[in-house]
């Protein structure tokens, strides 16, 4: 065993984004591991460290180690190699990835796990035992099972889901990840990484079926520190191999990971808020790249991203043939707004009447609240509170105007532009909407779904499900109908991912009606989006924006990146940037005091972006610079608001 260990300390300044040596006291010299978490003395302060390699000799004069933490190791080799990857894909600080990668330490989780004898359970049975029926309703299905039986390795698909996600096995997509868990993990780890809790729900109960309900770990932040650290811990010694989570179980230590799995990876949940801003897709493509593991990433539509993956022949498409979508997709219907004077047109309404005799019926809106947004009636300018000129809501029919941002109520209330004291709703939300509803249909229960009060599944009795988008619950047997309102607030985003996120949206809602049931969408029928639901053609709406995105060679063509800061700050920016890139700014940033600039680079040349930026931040970091750089590669919604 060495003397000197070489660790990551737990700092995230990116000048002091490298190892740093420290002497192994004799005392400690059995605890410390590579890989194992340890205290150390930095800059006068006491910080978290992880070990990453034990050597004899230093070229310093070091200082001992304070404390070991875990005399195990927590950080294995396979997870450093894939943080230090995520860290200069994203021009962030290895400290940082390695963060979100470990959970920290809890002793009594640690005490319980350690100390058990459980042994690892063995699912080398399952590849044979697993069903192939329902991938049988794909093209290519059966062929892809197989491979993964057979143990082939480096397999990357898209896989494009039907609908009747609650009414035929085809669209049972919780139960389709599972079988090709089945068949992988009798070859090596499985990580299965979701959107959040709900899906997270769902998906389990389909991997207890498939699995046994011992056979695999789940990882979210949502278990709490003890549980959450349990169950790293379950992994990590190789007590399981399959691995369902939220974004962070992307760097869960699987052992000899066979298959990668995502599900909806255009939800806006993967990506993590944090530095350097990592998204979970790309995360675990890298981590296929490096282990060899396949890949498989599903959903009701296809991101703009995995439509290039499939276009440049690095993923293979998987979709439903024309026989299961005819058999299981649902009747749209578009009926524009424009055409009728209400809110709800009638025939909404009356699908939405005639479905209630058969079951729950779904309403999806894109707001929550009751009137999110008020405006004069005279002369139509949003009505802002003038305290501190938020924008002003109703909380009720009999609440006074109140304001968003600073709660100020405002009692009376008059139009700076033109002194009418009259307002009108400019904009309608889930609240309004089921109150609106109740007294439509007399005697039906109307139950509101928002991201406060999320539901997560309905029984099959007739109600009115009143959800915001994101929110909807799952129905037993489907939905009778699907009504999605507020379609032209949706299309009418001005973002990047404007027209993909409004898709994804529309797609999902319409999956949870039953086979043949009417989904009616308040938009125009020759719009794209729509073109797509009605023909129930995802496939098509992807390869259509990827081609506008190559045209005008924006993400994902190419690599991008944001900063963000002072007008005078940014000024010499550029003149450190690579020569291939396109700069574009300095343009206003979104909370109107800083500026920003949006940069641009062709995909072969993004690594020489990465390292200019990191060198950049690394510079100003250690000259200790006041005035903060905001650096972002490869934002979700790159030059939007």
């Amino acid at each position: 065993m060495g003397s000197v260990a070489r660790v990551i300390v737990d700092v995230s300044l990116p000048h002091l984004d490298r190892l740093f040596d420290y002497s192994i006291p004799d005392a400690m010299s059995s605890q410390v591991v590579v890989g194992s978490r340890v205290r150390v003395r930095f800059s006068g302060r006491l910080v978290n460290a992880f070990v990453v390699d034990v050597t004899d000799t230093s070229e310093h004069r070091l200082q001992p180690i304070q404390r070991v933490t875990t005399d195990y190791a927590v950080l294995t080799p396979d997870v450093l190699e894939l943080c230090r990857a995520v860290a200069d894909r994203y021009a962030g600080s290895l400290s940082d990835v390695v963060r979100a990668a470990v959970p920290p330490r809890h002793a009594r989780a640690e005490t319980s796990v350690m100390a058990s004898e459980t042994e690892p359970v063995d699912l080398a049975g399952l590849a044979e035992s697993s069903p192939l029926s329902t991938w049988s309703d794909y093209a290519g299905g059966e062929s892809l099972l197989r491979r993964m039986a057979d143990g082939e390795r480096g397999l990357r698909t898209v896989l494009t889901c039907a609908p009747g996600a609650a009414s035929d096995p085809a669209g049972d997509w919780p139960s389709l990840l599972a079988d090709v868990t089945a068949v992988s993990a009798a070859h090596g780890g499985v990580i299965l990484v979701v959107p959040d809790a709900r899906d997270l729900a769902r998906v389990d109960v389909a991997l207890a079926s498939a699995l046994g309900a011992d056979a695999y770990a789940v990882l979210s932040a949502d278990l709490g520190p003890q549980r959450r650290y349990a169950q790293f811990l379950r992994i990590l010694t190789g007590r399981v191999r399959v691995v369902l989570g939220t974004r962070a179980a992307v760097f869960a230590p699987v052992v000899d990971p066979a298959l990668l799995i995502i599900w909806d990876d255009g939800d806006e949940s993967f990506a993590e808020p944090h530095a350097p801003g990592w998204h979970a897709r790309e995360v675990l493509a890298l981590r296929s790249h490096i282990s060899g593991a396949a890949l498989l990433v599903g959903g009701y539509t296809r991101s703009v991203e995995a439509q290039a993956w499939v276009a440049s022949g690095w993923a293979a498409a998987l979709s439903p043939t024309r026989d299961v979508i005819r058999r299981v997709a649902p009747r749209v219907i578009a009926d524009s707004p424009a055409d009728s004077a209400a809110r709800i047109p009638r025939r909404a309404y009356e699908s939405a009447r005639d479905a209630l005799s058969d079951g729950p019926v779904l309403i999806q809106v894109a707001r929550r609240g009751y009137v999110p947004t008020l405006a004069c009636q005279q002369c139509r300018m949003l009505a802002a509170c003038p305290a501190c000129g938020g924008p002003l809501a109703l909380g009720s029919d009999a609440a006074v105007p109140t304001c968003r941002w600073c709660s100020t109520r405002v009692v009376p209330w008059r139009c700076r532009s033109c002194g009418s004291d009259r307002l009108r709703a400019l904009a309608v939300g889930s609240g309004r909407t089921a109150e609106e509803l109740g007294r439509a249909f007399p005697g039906i229960p109307v139950i509101t779904s928002t991201a406060d009060r999320s539901i997560a599944t309905m029984g099959p009795e007739p109600a009115l499900v009143v959800a915001t988008t994101g929110t909807e619950p799952w129905a037993e047997g489907g939905y009778a109908a699907v009504v999605i309102l507020d379609a032209g607030v949706q299309v009418s985003r001005v973002a990047l991912r404007a027209g993909e996120e409004t898709a994804r949206r529309w797609f999902t809602a319409a999956a949870l009606a039953r086979s043949g049931a009417p989904v009616v969408i308040t938009a125009d029928a020759g719009h794209p989006i729509v073109q797509a639901l009605i023909r129930w053609d995802p496939a098509w709406l992807a390869s259509r924006e990827l081609e506008e995105r190559r045209e005008l060679r924006l993400p994902p063509i190419v690599r991008s990146a944001t900063i963000t800061g002072d007008p005078a700050v940014l000024e010499g920016v550029a003149a450190g940037l690579p020569s291939q890139a396109r700069v574009i700014g300095p343009l206003p940033a979104v909370d109107g005091e800083h500026t920003r600039l949006l940069i641009t680079i062709d995909r072969r040349h993004g690594p020489d972006l990465t390292q200019a930026l990191h060198a950049m931040m690394a510079v100003r970091s250690a000259r200790k610079d006041p005035d903060r750089l905001q650096v972002t590669v490869d934002p979700p919604d790159w030059g939007g608001d």
